[in-house]
């Protein structure tokens, strides 16, 4: 798997490319330059160019027109640089005529968030998760890898040894794919007999988009140590806690971050993990305030979502950062459409709020406001779910509440 993950020795210097399409406008394809841009920074490149095109799709032979392409390529070599990132997923032809064209390393966002997960990843589940994945992306590109035994390859009856290591790495990877998957089912046996035994305690999951602050936020409620850190997934494996709220014990999860254009086969990989939030009762969901893209962002977690899980969960969303919150108040004048950045966070409130009802709350998890009232909040909502699967244990609450 070498030939996928960027080097650890030393920081690559590298140029990011994205398209403005009809289906994501200018603004839209410049936020997610810049969350390639934190993808990059976290897998351990340095982002120095960013490169636009307009097109009305992507290129079938090399991802941008030709006269786009020349002035990467200009780029490349007057400053030197050993790495192009695209923002979308490159086929095989794709990756092989751009690499012909640059004659640096070519990596699609797919590719970049596999890296990234490859050097999360912690424990066994994770690991082999991530393998599967990583497989999964490789195995529809096996061709460009053997480009240079191309000319070896005879006609009918006369087959070249290009073609011949082909089907043999085709087959190596499908067998080990295979082990991989039985590997999983293997783990998964041994995890469901762990959630069996926890009993029918109520199950809180955090869920929500890649660092919006959900691990901080499970340390600052459960006063345990999980990894939290200002880089995207800095959190891959499940980690379950149990907490007590006044007389209340419940089991609370931390699952890892969802982003937009989440390759399927990290979706399909890590279903397993995410059998915490097929399993839960009630959905913490964190969201990031400060970002101004912010519900965009809760778009692509109910949709990640509902592909997990159909059933309907009760949700309780947790606006975080709002320490970070910024807004640029309009002009008198100024009869240009609002847009995020002129709205106020109190705006914000409210407008959820009516959505919303109870079930919404503003924090800063690093400054730990409002914390207490998120507990008192989830008190309330697992009492209730625990009371509709125990009855008879609603006198108990009450005697306790009186007290």
């Amino acid at each position: 798997m070498k030939d996928f993950i960027l080097s650890e020795a030393q920081t690559e210097k590298a140029v990011l490319v994205g398209l403005i399409t009809p289906e994501q406008n200018e603004q839209k394809a410049k936020e997610y330059l810049d969350e390639l841009a934190f993808l990059a920074d976290t897998a351990g490149a340095e982002p120095v160019k960013k490169f636009f095109q307009r097109l009305d799709y992507p290129h079938p032979v090399t991802f941008v027109g030709s006269g786009k392409l020349r002035e990467i390529k200009e780029y490349v070599i007057e400053h030197e640089i050993g790495l192009a990132i695209f923002d979308d997923e490159l086929s095989a032809k794709q990756i092989r005529n751009i690499e012909n064209e640059l004659q640096v390393k070519i990596v699609d966002r797919t590719n970049l968030i596999l890296d990234i997960f490859a050097r999360r990843a912690q424990t066994a589940h994770a690991k082999t998760q991530v393998e599967l994945a990583q497989y999964k992306y490789m195995l529809p590109r096996l061709t460009r890898l053997w480009t240079h035994l191309e000319r070896q390859r005879g006609g009918i009856g006369m087959r070249g040894p290009g073609e011949t290591q082909i089907e043999t790495d085709r087959r190596i990877i499908l067998d080990k794919m295979s082990k991989l998957k039985q590997d999983l089912a293997d783990i998964d046996k041994q995890k469901s007999l762990q959630r069996k035994n926890r009993g029918k305690m109520v199950r809180v999951a955090l869920v929500g988009y890649t660092n919006v602050g959900k691990s901080t936020l499970m340390n600052l409620l459960s006063k345990s140590e999980v990894f939290a850190e200002n880089k995207l997934f800095a959190t891959l494996d499940t980690t379950v806690r149990k907490m007590i709220i006044e007389n209340l014990p419940f089991l609370l999860s931390d699952t890892v971050g969802f982003i937009r254009k989440l390759p399927t086969e990290l979706i399909e990989s890590f279903k397993s993990t995410l059998d915490e939030v097929r399993e839960a009762d009630l959905l913490l969901h964190v969201v990031d305030i400060s970002h101004p893209g912010f519900e965009e962002q809760i778009e692509v977690v109910n949709k990640t979502l509902s592909e997990i899980d159909k059933s309907e969960k009760p949700v309780i969303m947790v606006f975080n950062k709002i320490d970070a919150f910024t807004f640029i108040p309009k002009e008198e004048d100024d009869l240009t459409p609002r847009t995020r950045e002129n709205t106020g966070l109190d705006e914000l409130k409210r407008t959820w709020m009516s959505k919303m009802g109870d079930n919404c709350i503003f924090i800063s998890a690093r400054n730990r406001t409002n914390i207490e009232a998120l507990k008192i909040l989830l008190y309330e909502r697992v009492k209730e779910i625990h009371i509709a699967r125990f009855p008879y244990n609603d006198f108990l609450f009450q005697q306790y509440d009186e007290e």
